[in-house]
């Protein structure tokens, strides 16, 4: 059965497919069957590697307390960037030049450093110019880092979800007498926040991950650092050790997706409903007074 999008496969291409099919199936096997062979061959897949973490003292320890870290980065680098993000895409849209060109300067800025270097540049400064304790600086720089790419990813974002809304919108509250914050606050963006979604979700899913960098070099003790620490105490299951550190952070991203899933579900609902439910008892029209049928309202 054809349609405007494709046309239907014939025998030939059929067949094609389900060879290719085939040989896809058999190279996964394949690789999946030569990755298990290497790591029994190392003795990766001993159970005296994988055994602490079926205990309570690998997680009281290593993993409950970096994951701990992790989120109290990750949240607080949420709670500032979300705000900053969408104040500094809706700056970018001001029709003052005083306001946009400044807050464009700082996007752009910001967005095309590394992360990275936002997280070390942030340990120096607290470090040179601050009281912040030596414990606490690791935090400080990995949030600043955070807050400071990642606003400005998110101020493209905002500024590009109203930009992509209809120009209609505009032009009717315009129409009506609606002052332009009055536009972006009741028109542009709840209808911009829906198709925003899930390039906002998709950020903040890189926030979480990008606090392992926090780890990796700047010695804060977040769920990936908490790897290495526990491969070493453990005798070197380092395999281990970043498996279940990498099911963590998927249940964690898979959490979030979800949650914003069914956020947008709801928004989407909420914006589909009329409002109040007349009922039959309500409104009785039995006609119309224009064709003289007549009725009662």
């Amino acid at each position: 059965m054809s349609s405007v999008l494709y046309d239907a496969q014939g025998p030939r291409a059929k067949r094609r497919n389900i060879v290719l099919t085939v040989v896809f199936l058999v190279a996964v096997v394949a690789l999946l069957w030569w990755v298990f062979k290497a790591l029994t061959d190392k003795g990766q897949l001993e159970w005296v590697l994988w055994e602490p973490f079926f205990g309570s003292e690998a997680w009281t320890t290593y993993i409950l307390p970096g994951l701990q870290n992790t989120l109290k980065a990750a949240a607080l680098a949420m709670i500032i960037a979300l705000p900053l993000g969408a104040v500094l895409g809706i700056a970018r849209l001001s029709d003052h030049a005083w306001v946009r060109v400044p807050a464009g300067i700082v996007v752009e800025f910001f967005r095309s450093i590394p992360v990275l270097v936002l997280m070390i540049f942030g340990l120096a400064l607290f470090a040179e110019y601050t009281n912040v304790s030596s414990d606490d600086r690791p935090l400080y720089a990995v949030v600043t880092g955070l807050v400071l790419y990642n606003a400005s990813v998110l101020a493209e974002i905002v500024r590009a979800g109203i930009l992509a809304l209809p120009k209609g919108q505009s032009e009717a509250a315009m129409a009506i007498g609606l002052r332009k914050g009055q536009l972006m606050r009741l028109i542009l963006l709840p209808q911009a926040v829906t198709a925003m979604l899930p390039a906002i979700v998709s950020q903040l899913v890189v926030i979480v991950k990008d606090t392992a960098l926090g780890g990796a070099v700047l010695t804060y003790a977040e769920l990936l650092s908490a790897a290495g620490t526990m491969s070493g105490y453990y005798g070197g299951n380092i395999i281990a050790s970043l498996t279940v550190v990498s099911v963590i952070f998927i249940a964690l991203n898979f959490a979030l997706t979800s949650f914003a899933s069914w956020l947008e579900r709801r928004l989407r609902q909420a914006k589909k409903s009329t409002g109040a439910v007349v009922g039959a008892n309500d409104a009785q029209i039995a006609g119309t007074t224009g064709t003289g049928a007549g009725g009662t309202v």
